[in-house]
């Protein structure tokens, strides 16, 4: 890796947290001391190398993290994240989320959700000059946004010649580098395994983000390839991809204080934000966010109760809309009362402090510092002032939308269409239009779509949208039931409820669009003009913030330099390592003492035989039989089922394993407790734990409940 910031900002770690830190592998070598000292057997650089052991078998599903676990393929990762293609595969009359599933050779596996797939890192590189080249560092604004976008495209599409590879450039530090990351992109992904809901379920929203746990939170995929290893299409003739690396099955269970790390792919944090941002998320976007989640979950249960097939159909959404309800009302519960503003806000003035007390540091980064903040507060006005419009889009609009752009988008050279509307983007976009079949339904979204069109038109008409307005026959002041009839005349209107007509459209050109009568194709067509104007003003700004965002992190990273401490990059999807010890806590939120393990014994106390906490009774009676096997732990006297440890995770490390300090396969990490989430924006460490089910929970439900042998022997645990 090239001397950037980024090197740079790793020196004098000593200062930072043991335990802190979503670290670049490319940063591994700069802790060296501090990984070893936590008890790592490895050696720290082998972790830099992504197509060795154990990087090699780390994969990213797109949203989640997941890990090879044999030769064949076999991919491991959480339930709750294969769980769209369970209820993609699921029936009334074949209920596999109730009932679970496992497929005892590769002929019983199911297609997995449309749009499934597995992507395996092959190669990540500083490209910060061949973005920001010297051309660009003069532009601002929608120039600066279309040139960086420009130099994007151009290396995204010269790394994807090398075919069924999937490119991607990733901002670093508010904008101010840049890295290329090339993947595998693996598209025929099988179902292969999942438990019951009452064990990969089980406690469900009770118990998310919750300690103590008793969630067998797992789930088994395969990665299949063409017959000479090639990225492909789904195909009965295509074989089971052998992964260059796959992880070992930690043959001894962890223990309390044991070293532990994460790899895997976490989503987004958000540690050098403004404390503007800060005020505004906590105290006006996480209160809107958790009301309008509630108001939809509700919608959508009374919509969908005593349907079952329509409750399937929404079990995905509704889980997804859980765990951001919950976590996001936990950040909030722990902002209140906290000193995170405070300290947020004296930080900044210690920078700018820093800044104004050096001419040469005042010459380059006091304009930025003072520009960010105002940029960032028009951002966030607008955010505000969109937020009931945002949620209030009927989603076969926002299908047809997306249909029109990419049919107006066609009709250019492919390096001039927009990002998200090349070629390379086809697959993913018929996946999303394919995936509605089993996602779907008129009368739910009407009901949502009529909850939020209410509050959308009950704001000032001066903060309404004209042009949406116009296309979907609404006003200012309309009463419910002529809502509601401008609604029913949408959804009778249109055709795209059928998977083959949306489909059709794909293939379109913009003079069919124009031509239809479709409600929502119309709809769309009358949308587009106002869409591309306020498209390019978002780009005038997003140009401006990331000019002033990425100086402001330059002078935050020699700021904290000048101080001797460590900056690691926000988390932004890419491959991340983190590390710590299994370790409960002194006292829990609740006052009480956490232990670091929880056993069977609690799923037994907390079973009730219905709802959340409705575990299996061939589990229940395995456990009443003591029927254990090898899977005892010699000290808990039982099967240990989730463990706490001190590792620094988010959304999307979903499913990262849980290495032991040999790189082995001990668990699989799958929430934080709720009182320290709020470390996605403010680390804790005396309060930061996170969640892994343990492996030994796994191999004993496979092995003695669910009669998974044929897995067991694949990745060499019988």
């Amino acid at each position: 890796m090239k001397k950037t910031l980024l090197a740079l900002a790793v020196l004098g770690i000593s200062s930072a947290h043991a335990d802190e830190g979503m670290w670049m592998p490319q940063q591994l070598p700069q802790i060296a001391k501090q990984l070893k000292a936590a008890g790592l057997k490895l050696d720290p650089n082998s972790l830099t190398r992504l197509t060795e052991f154990p990087a090699g078998a780390i994969v990213s599903l797109g949203g989640c993290s997941a890990s090879f676990v044999s030769p064949q393929g076999l991919v491991i990762t959480n339930h709750h994240c294969v769980y769209g293609s369970v209820a993609q595969n699921s029936t009334p009359e074949r209920d596999l989320l109730a009932n679970g599933f496992v497929a005892h050779n590769l002929g019983e596996e199911l297609p997995a959700a449309p749009g499934t797939r597995v992507f395996v890192t092959k190669e990540v590189l500083n490209v910060t000059d061949k973005i920001i080249t010297a051309d660009v560092a003069k532009l601002s604004g929608k120039a600066r946004s279309d040139a960086i976008e420009k130099n994007q495209k151009a290396l995204v599409s010269a790394c994807e010649k090398d075919e069924g590879h999937r490119c991607t450039v990733s901002s670093f530090y508010g904008g101010l580098e840049f890295y290329q990351i090339k993947q595998l992109e693996i598209r025929d992904v099988r179902l292969v395994h999942a438990p019951p809901a009452g064990v990969g379920k089980f406690g469900g929203d009770t118990d998310n983000w919750m300690w103590p746990r008793h969630t067998g939170d797992y789930g088994f995929y395969r990665a299949y390839v063409s017959k000479d290893g090639k990225a492909a299409d789904f195909s009965k003739d295509n074989v089971p991809y052998v992964p260059k690396h796959f992880l070992k099955l930690a043959k001894e269970g962890v223990k309390d204080g044991d070293f532990v790390m994460a790899m895997g792919y976490p989503g987004r944090t958000n540690r050098h934000r403004l404390p503007s941002e800060v005020q505004f998320t906590f105290d006006w976007f996480y209160p809107a966010f958790v009301k309008a989640s509630g108001e939809n979950l509700a919608i959508i249960d009374r919509e969908t109760r005593g349907d079952k097939d329509l409750a399937l159909k929404y079990a995905g959404q509704v889980a997804g809309i859980n765990n951001y309800y919950k976590n996001r009302q936990g950040m909030i519960d722990s902002y209140a009362g906290s000193d995170f503003l405070a300290r947020k806000t004296a930080e900044q003035a210690q920078l700018k402090a820093w800044v104004a007390g050096d001419a040469k540091r005042k010459a380059e980064f006091a304009a930025d510092i003072d520009a960010v903040e105002a940029l960032i507060a028009e951002r966030d006005a607008g955010v505000k002032r969109d937020f009931h419009y945002s949620y209030s889009q009927p989603r076969l609009l926002t299908t047809a939308r997306a249909m029109y752009r990419l049919a107006q988008e066609s009709q250019k050279p492919d390096a001039d269409r927009k990002s998200g509307y090349q070629t390379r983007d086809l697959p993913r976009m018929k996946a999303g239009v394919a995936g509605l079949v089993r996602t779907y339904d008129a009368k739910v979204d009407k009901a949502l779509a009529m909850h939020h069109l209410k509050q959308y038109l009950a704001q000032p008409a001066a903060e309404q949208k004209a042009a949406f307005n116009t296309a979907l026959g609404l006003r200012a002041g309309m009463s419910d039931a002529e809502l509601s009839a401008a609604l029913d005349k949408l959804y009778a209107g249109t055709k795209l409820n059928d998977a083959a007509e949306r489909s059709a459209w794909l293939d379109k050109k913009p003079a069919d669009f124009q031509g239809s009568n479709d409600a929502f194709i119309k709809a769309a067509v009358a949308l587009y003009d106002a869409d591309m104007k306020e498209e390019a003003q978002d780009e005038e700004l997003a140009g401006k913030l990331q000019q002033a965002y990425g100086s402001y992190m330059k002078a935050k990273i020699a700021y904290m330099k000048s101080k001797g401490q460590a900056v690691y990059p926000d988390a932004n999807s890419t491959l991340r390592v983190t590390y710590g010890n299994i370790a409960g806590r002194d006292h829990g939120a609740d006052g009480t003492t956490w232990t670091p393990f929880t056993t069977v014994k609690g799923v037994v106390a907390k079973a009730t035989g219905e709802g959340e906490f409705n575990a299996p009774k061939p589990q229940l009676d395995a456990i009443k039989a003591k029927d254990f096997g090898k899977y005892v732990d010699p000290k808990l006297k039982t099967v240990p089922v989730n463990f706490l440890a001190t590792l620094d995770i988010t959304g999307g490390n979903s499913g990262s394993a849980a290495l032991n300090a040999r790189g082995e396969l001990v668990g699989l990490a799958f929430d934080g407790t709720l009182d320290s989430i709020i470390s996605d924006w403010d680390f804790n460490k005396a309060n930061t734990r996170d969640i892994q089910v343990d492996l030994r929970y796994i191999l004993w439900n496979m092995q003695h409940v669910d009669k998974a042998d044929n897995l067991l022997k694949e990745m060499n645990a019988l």
